[in-house]
């Protein structure tokens, strides 16, 4: 395996403080060059930077709204304001990563594309782009999360897509980032990993950053045109590897407002990891005491992650940004109360961060009259036998009084 150093050249994050790095094995190197070359030559390139803004205008449907919940903000007694991304088509803010991580294939001369996916939002992402664009396109998802996110699987195949099970370790997303890996390793001459979060070697955690900031940079604008110029005073998104997260906090890690991350409890990676090595990159990652990788758990099959992005280890380390976990049940719960008082089913990773305001509207956490921006990364068609097996629904859940009088 091999580590590069601490290299820094101008404009080029290796690094998020210690964390991130290439801690992979030799024969990826020469890949992870080609790909890191590729990406500094275009993302400031006037023809990439039109081509792709086209196509999340056009093709995924950007803007996103920027969403007043009354109902859940009265409830809160905070003004919540809801990122609209399980708006844009595919139905997930993955569809951004995946658009420019295709474009910037194609510009590489590549004809292949491989992903993981946990979820399945990130492989239907894929492999729309990869439809549109007529890469081969192969997706690895672990056994169990294929079984939870049947809907999405099919998705994937009619989009033209195959979807190779992996069977091994927890069946679940890391084990889908080792095949896919695998896979690269043998087909790097032909193939583009089209990685899906923030997480691996350089240059993935800060490439994914930057083609997810269209959330953040459109978020601030917005809120700045709707809150009288100014800034929200939290800016909340749910963490597992942390894509959605990290485009959101980029619009406003340079502002004074407040950020939470919010972790599936089972799998809080900045909350109860230590530094470790995981996917080819130096993050906080659930290990026990003789350094082995520890399984995650959440009913979130797209938060089911043992580590985390490494630039969230290092707002973590600096105190910019807040991880916090939120557990299960009252992530069930901020689902099915946010679908009864705005008629928005989320999906259930960012029903997490539903469940953090929630909880925190109820302590000094969180002051009365705060002003709240919550990423809906996406919506929760994909979820719905999960969760109808998972919950009994009452069949005459009674809104709240307070709010029912909009």
């Amino acid at each position: 395996m091999t580590e590069r150093g601490p290299v820094v050249e101008a404009g080029v994050e290796h690094r998020f403080g210690p964390y991130g790095g290439q801690y992979v094995p030799e024969t990826l190197m020469p890949a992870l060059a080609e790909l890191e070359v590729a990406w500094v030559a275009v993302r400031d390139d006037a023809g990439y930077k039109a081509h792709l803004g086209g196509l999340l205008r056009d093709f995924a449907g950007r803007p996103t709204p920027l969403y007043l919940a009354e109902r859940l903000s009265e409830l809160a007694g905070r003004e919540i304001w809801l990122k609209r991304e399980d708006l844009m088509h595919t139905g997930s803010h993955k569809l951004n990563n995946a658009l420019g991580q295709a474009l910037l294939a194609k510009r590489m001369g590549k004809n292949r594309i491989i992903a993981e996916t946990g979820a399945g939002q990130h492989g239907v992402a894929t492999a729309t782009a990869a439809a549109m664009f007529g890469f081969e396109c192969v997706v690895y998802m672990g056994e169990v999360d294929v079984e939870r996110q049947a809907l999405n699987v099919f998705r994937m195949r009619l989009l033209g897509a195959e979807v190779r099970p992996v069977a091994s370790g927890s069946r679940t997303l890391k084990d889908a980032i080792n095949e896919a890996l695998r896979d690269w390793v043998a087909s790097v001459e032909t193939t583009h990993y089209c990685l899906g979060s923030v997480t691996g070697p350089h240059p993935y955690p800060w490439m994914i950053r930057e083609l997810q900031r269209v959330i953040g940079d459109e978020a601030r604008g917005q809120c700045r045109a709707l809150l009288g110029g100014a800034d929200p005073d939290y800016v909340v998104a749910c963490v597992g590897g942390g894509s959605n997260a990290a485009g959101t906090f980029a619009g406003f890690v340079d502002t004074g407002a407040r950020l939470v991350g919010v972790e599936p409890a089972g799998g809080a990676a900045v909350g109860r990891g230590i530094p470790g090595v995981v996917h080819g990159s130096l993050s906080q990652l659930l290990q026990d005491e003789h350094g082995q990788v520890l399984e995650a758990h959440s009913v979130s099959a797209g938060l089911d992650y043992p580590g985390v992005g490494p630039e969230h280890a290092h707002l973590a380390d600096v105190g910019r940004a807040r991880y916090v976990p939120a557990a299960d049940a009252e992530v069930l719960d901020a689902l099915q109360l946010l679908a009864t008082t705005e008629g928005i089913i989320p999906a259930l990773e960012p029903a997490h961060a539903v469940a953090w305001v929630i909880r925190a509207a109820g302590t000094a956490e969180l002051p009365t009259g705060s002003t709240v921006l919550v990423t809906m990364s996406g919506r929760g068609d994909k979820d719905a036998e999960h969760v109808m097996k998972t919950v009994h629904l009452a069949t005459t859940r009674q809104v709240p009084a307070r709010a029912s009088a909009r």
